[in-house]
Parts: C-alpha cells; sequence; structure tokens
C-alpha cells in the first residue's frame, strides 16, 4: 500500500465528515513520526468557516473515528494528526515489495508516446563536463518516463556544421601544421577550437574569412565538405564511446547537416506566405506583440542559424514519429530562444506545436564561474572521468577490498559520483562542480546510496535462509522500522511526482532520505541474530530495502554496487 492510499483515506474520511470534497494532495507528512504519520491541516478551513484553525481540529477529532486503516487520530494546534495501522502498512508494503521487486512503482500509462530531444554536444568541440548533464538528464528523465508507462523515444539533436565548424576549418587550413591524431580526436579537436577563437579576436578581417569558409561549406565546396565529413566522423565516434560509458541508449540521431537545405527553403516559403519578412538583408518574424522581440530565421549573407535548422528540425520529426509530447532538453541560457521558437512554430501552423516542452536545466560552473569552448577553460569528460577512477581506486585499495572486479567497482562509483552530482539538485539551479566532494562516502552523493546499496547486499549474503514475503509484522515494532516503511511506501509516489515534473533530483532526495533512514537502523539495530522469528522479519525489510534503491539507483541510469 503506497503513501497514496492512506492519504487518499484520510481524505475520504474527512471529505464524510466535513460534507465537502476533501482533496489527497493536501494531507502532510509531519515533520516529527511522534505527532503522526499524516496530518490534516485545518487553515484552508478557517476562513470558511470562521473558527480558530485549532478549535476546527478538536471538532474534527470528536467525529473522526478509527477505522481498518487509522490506528488512532489526535488534534496538535491547527492539525488533526493520524496514526495509521502499523501492521498493515508493513504488511501491504513489505509483501507489496517483495513481490513485484523491480517492478514496485512501475505504471503503465496506455497510449502515451513522448519524443525526448537531449545529447546535444557539438562536433569540432570538446565534451565537456556541462555535456555530462545534459546526457545524464536526458537519460534519466526517460527512464522515470518510461518507468511511470510512458513509450519514450530518445533522440540526439548534434551540431556538425555551422559558424563554429566553419571556424574550426578555416583555422585548421590555415594556421595548423599537425597531423589528426588516431585518439581522444574530441580532446585534440577541442584544443584546436579554442586555438582558432583565441585566433579570431587578432585581426577583424579574420571574421570575414570565416564567413566565407561558412557560405562556402554551404554552397557544397568540395574540399572543404570532405576536411568535414573525415573530421566529422572521427568527433562522432569518440560522443559514441563517451555515450556507452555513461548507459546512454539513444535510438535516433538527428544533425544540423541534414535539416539545414529543408530549413532554409522552409524559411523561403515563410517569407512567400508573408509570415516573415527581410530586415536590412536577414530573414526574420515578428514577434514584438508577444514580448518576444524580433526572431532572426537567416543571416543577412544568406547563412543558416539555429533557428534555421531548427524549424525543419521540429517538421522533420513529426514527419519520423507520431507523439503526444516533444521535450527538449537545453540549457536554461536557452530559455528566451526556446519562447521565440516554439511561438513562431504556432504562427507557421506546425501541428504539432501544443506539445512543445523547454526541459531547462542551469549550467555546470566552475569554482571562478562559467566554462567556455572559446575561452578554453572547461572540464574534460575524460579527465574528469579518469581522476574520479583513480580516486575511488585508491579508496577502495584504503578499504583493504581484494576482489578481482576492485576496477569495475572503482569505475562505477566514479560515474555514480558524477551522474547524482549532475542530477541530485533541481534542474533550474546552477552547479559547481567539486570532483572531491562528489566522491565523499558521506552526505549528499552517489557513492554514499552505493555504498548503502552495498550493505544491504552484504547483510543477504550472511543470512542463512531464505526470504520470506510473510512475516510476524508486529515484530517490527520500534520507530526505525517504520520510518523505512514509510519512505518505502513514497515511492511509487515519488516517481510519479518525478515524471510528470521531469525532476530526477525527486528521486536523489528519496534515495538520500531511505538511505540515512537504513543506516540509521543499521546502527541501532541488530539484523542477523538468535531470534529467527525476528530475523526473519528484519530481513524482509532489507530485502524490501534493497529492490528498492536498486530501482532508483536504476531511475538515475547509476549501477547498483552489489560489493564495496
Amino acid at each position: 500500500m503506497s503513501s497514496a492510499i492512506f492519504k487518499k483515506e484520510i481524505a475520504k474520511i474527512l471529505s464524510l465528515v466535513l460534507g465537502k470534497e476533501i482533496d489527497a494532495p493536501v494531507i502532510e507528512v509531519p515533520p516529527d513520526p511522534l505527532m503522526g504519520d499524516y496530518a490534516f491541516p485545518c487553515f484552508s478551513l478557517a476562513k470558511e468557516m470562521k473558527q480558530n484553525p485549532n478549535e476546527i481540529a478538536k471538532s474534527l477529532l470528536e467525529k473522526i473515528k478509527p477505522n481498518k486503516y487509522i490506528d488512532s487520530v489526535k488534534a496538535i494546534g491547527p492539525y488533526v494528526n493520524f496514526f495509521v495501522k502499523k501492521d498493515l502498512l508493513f504488511s501491504d508494503v513489505l509483501v507489496g515489495i517483495s513481490s513485484h521487486k523491480e517492478k514496485y512503482g512501475k505504471k503503465k500509462i496506455k497510449g502515451k508516446t513522448v519524443l525526448l530531444e537531449g545529447w546535444q554536444p557539438n562536433t569540432h568541440k570538446a565534451f565537456h563536463i556541462g555535456h555530462v548533464r545534459n546526457a545524464v538528464l536526458g537519460e534519466s528523465v526517460a527512464r522515470i518516463l518510461e518507468f511511470y508507462g510512458y513509450k519514450v523515444i530518445r533522440v540526439s539533436y548534434m551540431g556538425d556544421i555551422g559558424a563554429h565548424v566553419a571556424k574550426w576549418i578555416w583555422y585548421f587550413n590555415k594556421f595548423y601544421n599537425g597531423g589528426i591524431p588516431k585518439n581522444n580526436v574530441g580532446k585534440w579537436a577541442g584544443n584546436l577550437y579554442t586555438l582558432a577563437s583565441i585566433k579570431e579576436e587578432e585581426n577583424e578581417t579574420y571574421k570575414d574569412e570565416i564567413n566565407e569558409v561558412q557560405k562556402k561549406l554551404e554552397e557544397g565546396d568540395k574540399k572543404l565538405v570532405n576536411l568535414w565529413k573525415k573530421t566529422r566522423e572521427l568527433c562522432l565516434n569518440d560522443f559514441w564511446k563517451i555515450y556507452k560509458e555513461l548507459d546512454c541508449d539513444i535510438k535516433e540521431k538527428y544533425f544540423e547537416s541534414e535539416v539545414e537545405v529543408l530549413g532554409k527553403k522552409t524559411v523561403m516559403d515563410l517569407v512567400k506566405k508573408k509570415l516573415a519578412f527581410y530586415d536590412d538583408g536577414a530573414v526574420v518574424i515578428d514577434l514584438k506583440k508577444y514580448e518576444l522581440g524580433v526572431f532572426v530565421l537567416l543571416k543577412s549573407n544568406g547563412t543558416s542559424l539555429y533557428s534555421t535548422k531548427d524549424i525543419a528540425l521540429a517538421y522533420l520529426k513529426s514527419k519520423n514519429h507520431k507523439f503526444d509530447l516533444s521535450l527538449y532538453i537545453v540549457a536554461s541560457e536557452q530559455e528566451f530562444y526556446f519562447q521565440q521558437l516554439f511561438k513562431t512554430l504556432d504562427i507557421i501552423k506546425y501541428k504539432d506545436a501544443s506539445k512543445l516542452r523547454h526541459v531547462s536545466y542551469g549550467l555546470v560552473m566552475l569554482k571562478d564561474g562559467k566554462m567556455s569552448s572559446r575561452e578554453g577553460n572547461i572540464i574534460l569528460y575524460e579527465d574528469v572521468r579518469d581522476d574520479l577512477v583513480k580516486k575511488a581506486s585508491d579508496i577502495i585499495r584504503e578499504r583493504g577490498f581484494s576482489s578481482n572486479k576492485k576496477e569495475k567497482i572503482a569505475e562505477n562509483v566514479a560515474l555514480g559520483a558524477m551522474k547524482f552530482t549532475m542530477l541530485n539538485q533541481d534542474s533550474n539551479r546552477e552547479i559547481i562542480f567539486d570532483p572531491e566532494q562528489a566522491l565523499s562516502f558521506e552526505g549528499e552523493t552517489g557513492p554514499y546510496i552505493q555504498y548503502t546499496y552495498a550493505r544491504t547486499c552484504s547483510i543477504l549474503k550472511r543470512y542463512k535462509g531464505n526470504v520470506k514475503g510473510e512475516v510476524d509484522f508486529s515484530l517490527l515494532n520500534n520507530e526505525e522500522e517504520k520510518k523505512i516503511v514509510k519512505i518505502l511506501a513514497d515511492f511509487p509516489e515519488i516517481v510519479e511526482k518525478a515524471a510528470l515534473s521531469y525532476k530526477p533530483n525527486l528521486i536523489c532526495k528519496f534515495l538520500l532520505d531511505i538511505s540515512h533512514a537504513f543506516n540509521e537502523y543499521y546502527h541501532k539495530h541488530k539484523i542477523l541474530q538468535e531470534d529467527k522469528k525476528l530475523e526473519e522479519a528484519r530481513i524482509l525489510l532489507v530485502f524490501c530495502l534493497k529492490h528498492v534503491l536498486e530501482n532508483g539507483l536504476g531511475l538515475l541510469s547509476i549501477k547498483a554496487v552489489s560489493e564495496m
């Protein structure tokens, strides 16, 4: 029985007593379990009934009787506090988890298809930890939506042409004297992009030269196109390796190069239809009456912009797929751009305009400010990964861990640390990435949760019997056990909230809460012991917690490590 069921039952009781509909979401969880399991605040009734909320709570108390769900009721200040029947709570939650295991909390919503676009690095630039947040957030949102019951089509959209590629090719042809490396091409290409950006500022004529290279590329200059194709493929190969490491399951790949021509044609059609017009040589659409300014669709020299290609991409997505929702997971600094894009698509009567949503996320920052590929002050993914793996290996060695799996465990812990840091905060907030803090086995980190999971596995491994789904639930009678079960009961509701708000940080908080509760319990109470009936009951609790931890970590695309 989930927390939502108890809330619904309490809301039903209150509705009968008050003679008016009370919605389950208004039922709260008190900050202190001694105050009750659930509470109804009477503030909203005070104005309507013209009474003090404390008095309302007392009057309601007299009318509410315990039933098969409710053990007792108390009025504490302006709240009516409900204590649920512990045996019912324990049996329903633990039996439910032990029978459903990896499917606990899973739903099936028929007919809902979500097109989810994430995974958006640019070729000819380095893959840095900002791109990691984009990739990890996209993968986690997709997994949560699938667990909730939606069909999710994961698509990537990568910038493989445009001004940045023209700048890179300009520098490569004009100033670079070396060869193309066989390994770490992305890192090498990113370094060249930084050098190109620095060189560009040395002479005003260089900007004109770069614009000319972009124009020739778009016109199909054979020599430039061949160089672009060769280096593009090498950069993409590096990206695929990284996405495999991050466990990203991309189903369909789109590129700016495949929508550029269609984008230009679409924009010129808008001019013919008088939906867009020329302004100082550029093609624009006027969005001022929507307080969105003027949206530029094509440069004055005829070369394309992000807007040119995004309009064409929207049409291509609708041609290839039928969907109920189309999510764009892109950094919050593009918020205004997407407002302009979505309004433009609405004006030009793109059929799926009402289904578009921008899921924004804050940038990943360095301690001294924003990262920039142009300025070269970025933290490369490979460098962070290698540093975290080394630190994780050192920690595992210091703990005396002798398993032949320790290299793989160190890798899983390192990637778990990186991913959890990217997901633990609300996606709208910026992150200041601190590798030392991310890898800590204490506090709000991925390794802390992975370690908790490993602890449950260790206990179950040492248990000599078989885990039973039916035990004497009355033996689970301390507050720490009740706290754990109540948190476990919340998991289906947390999944639903995370799915509908696209916020994996809700799953992170849940995992931290249940890990803190279990570790507190572990240090206070003996699980493996001589009293076999009590041992059976506590083992079932550990077994259920293990599966919910595994489910939650899976939604974050973090490996559940069974030994550490």
